[in-house]
């Protein structure tokens, strides 16, 4: 076959039902992300067997545009469960691009492949790594230098599996499962059938999941949340990202996936079902509201070691590269900003622990895992936040954290450690200001010292003097270290400079410098 028509879109759409419908257990057994909920399987071929009815009935598809068009119309209006919506999103995205072209050779597909990358992306509140996206994009980067028809999907398919096994060691609550993302398995699936059609050749559907068998609860559970659906109509495009970001204040699993006709499929794992329906209400004309609770089987535990995580939110993006090579999961914040919901959720249900402690690393960051800490769809996890006021508090409990003490042990020890660090900043000042230590221009230099101003330094004074003002009055009531951290407008050499000046003037205390990257701060200043 040197190019997909109607009749192969038809066949392909055929023989996909025929594959999820004899993996649909195998993949409801893996699913454990994100919610272990055993309905993947189930949702993939629900979506997939009403994509293919539509096509099907309708007749005038004398295209493969039309073909993928109308496939695509019916996954959208079919779809069910987070990974129902991003399937139908792979579909929209083929269809795009097989409307700009006759027939879907090799190099059409291709770049019909990449679109499907960044329709099912953009759809998604929150992409994450190890999910059906993970394949996507490993598909669209295998594909860059496209063959035959035949080549691209061999290469595609071979992509899909490759990156489907990698899945466990992207997502820590699969590794600790001992299973591959279930949507991945669905998606690679699709992959295998299409070069079934291509070739010719009889698909052979693998049912290697390394399945994890869910138990079923001893007494009937109550629900901890709930996943409410709606296909959305009317609504305008600019009120797209309005709608997502409502959902995702809500909750977590967030898509809002369109069908390229103007109608919306929206789904969100969220505890206020009216406020879901609401967000649409306020955006277009929901139809088609499906809600179904979200009841998670007896708990998956890891397969060795504690089942616990240390997990911390901060801003700057270089800090937060810091703590990753550590071996910790970060949030990075930009400037300002406060982490939606679903991030926190999402930093905290990804991890393969029943017991997590969040650093938090600022007030409102610290208000914003308060909130997630208490949201329900943390479900059983037990979620603690301490508090740190500078990202120089993190680091200071990070460093006495011990994976091998009692949990609660450990959480009263980073905790001390958090609250015993005294903080300095070292900031250019915005505007014009009153303080305590006299009135501040824009321009100047403002030294902190626990949350409280403790000099002002003239436009074009030396930062390394305004630093070792703030440094000399953190010191006056002992301290034995010193960290900072440089945010984006530190001049170079301004920590080689604290170094030396501190050597010779308090030569008996230890100095540590970290690329920190806050734009709002010069300087962020510890002492221990």
């Amino acid at each position: 076959m040197r190019a997909l028509d109607e009749h192969a879109i038809t066949a392909w759409a055929a023989a996909c039902v025929h594959s999820l419908e004899v993996l649909c257990p195998a993949i409801n057994g893996i699913n454990v992300y994100p919610v272990a909920d055993s309905d993947t399987g189930s949702n993939l071929l629900h979506t997939m067997s009403g994509a293919h009815a539509r096509l099907t009935a309708e007749p005038d598809t004398d295209s493969a545009a039309k073909a993928l068009s109308v496939l695509a119309r019916g996954a959208v209006l079919a779809a069910r469960g987070n990974s129902g919506v991003i399937l139908s999103q792979v579909l929209r995205g083929l269809a795009e691009t097989a409307g700009t072209v006759p027939e879907l050779d090799g190099p059409s597909l291709a770049k019909a492949f990449a679109n499907a990358h960044r329709a099912a992306t953009d759809a998604v509140a929150r992409p994450v790594q190890g999910t059906m996206l993970s394949v996507l994009q490993a598909v669209a980067q295998a594909v860059t230098d496209p063959g035959d028809l035949t080549d691209v999907v061999a290469i595609a398919a071979k992509a899909a599996s490759e990156a489907l096994e990698q899945t466990p060691h992207q997502l820590p609550v699969l590794a600790a499962a001992g299973v591959v993302d279930a949507g991945a398995r669905g998606l690679v699936a699709v992959f295998d059938a299409l070069a079934g059609v291509v070739t010719g050749t009889e698909t052979q559907i693998s049912h290697s999941c390394e399945a994890h068998a869910h138990t079923e609860p001893d007494a009937e559970q109550a629900p901890y949340a709930w996943e409410v659906m709606y296909l959305l109509e009317g609504v305008a495009d600019a009120d797209v990202p309005v709608l997502r970001r409502t959902l995702s204040g809500l909750g977590d699993s967030v898509t809002v996936a369109g069908d390229g006709s103007g109608a919306h499929a929206v789904h969100v794992h969220c505890a206020d079902i009216g406020a879901a329906i609401e967000a649409g209400l306020r955006a277009g004309r929901p139809s088609g509201i499906r809600v179904e609770p979200l009841i998670t089987p007896t708990p998956i535990e890891p397969p060795s070691g504690p089942d616990r995580a240390v997990v911390a939110v901060v801003h700057g993006e270089e800090l937060a590269e810091l703590l990753r090579e550590e071996g910790f999961a970060v949030l990075a914040v930009p400037d300002h900003a406060t982490p939606s919901v679903e991030e926190m959720l999402g930093l905290i249900t990804e991890r393969a622990a029943g017991h997590i402690t969040v650093l938090a690393g600022g007030e409102s960051l610290t208000r914003a895992a308060d909130d997630a800490a208490g949201h329900p769809m943390i479900g059983d996890r037990d979620v603690v936040v301490i508090p740190c006021a500078s990202p120089v508090q993190v680091l200071s409990a990070l460093a006495v954290h011990d994976a091998g003490r009692r949990a609660n042990d450990d959480v009263v020890a980073m905790a001390e450690a958090a609250a015993a660090t005294r903080r300095g900043e070292l900031v250019v000042a915005a505007e014009e200001s009153i303080t305590w230590v006299g009135r501040a221009h824009a321009g100047d230099l403002i030294g902190f010292v626990d949350g409280e101003v403790v000099l002002v330094e003239p436009a074009g004074a030396e930062p390394a003097e305004a630093a070792m003002g703030v440094l000399n009055r953190m010191l006056a009531v002992g301290g034995e270290l010193v960290t900072v951290l440089t945010g984006t407008a530190a001049p170079s050499g301004l920590t080689g400079e604290l170094r030396e000046r501190l050597r010779a003037e308090r030569p008996e205390v230890e100095f540590v410098d970290y690329p920190g990257g806050q734009a709002d701060a010069v300087l962020l200043i510890g002492v221990e």
